[in-house]
């Protein structure tokens, strides 16, 4: 058993099931926690991923400014053999 740090409610929890690190949710308050220690369990309040969310949002633009510049080089080119003809 572990006790959810958010709420003070007792969580069943196998400690052969877990890794420290691992991440679960509290069915009673629906905090997101992570394992820190493992004889005992213990569990402390999960870190937001927010930075990480944003820096996919950024490389997902990215990629796809590029993938808009490739496709300009790509009619250009086109362009430039229709006229050469």
């Amino acid at each position: 058993m572990a006790t959810c740090p958010e709420c003070d409610a007792q969580i069943e929890v196998d400690e052969f099931d877990v890794d420290k690190g691992d991440q679960l949710s509290c069915p009673e308050c629906g905090s997101n926690l992570e394992v820190t220690g493992l004889s005992p369990i213990e569990l402390d309040i999960a870190p937001e991923d927010d930075e990480d969310d944003e820096d996919d949002d950024a490389d997902l633009t990215g990629d796809a400014d590029d993938l808009d510049d490739a496709a300009e080089e790509e009619d250009d080119d086109e362009d430039q053999e229709d006229q050469e003809e």
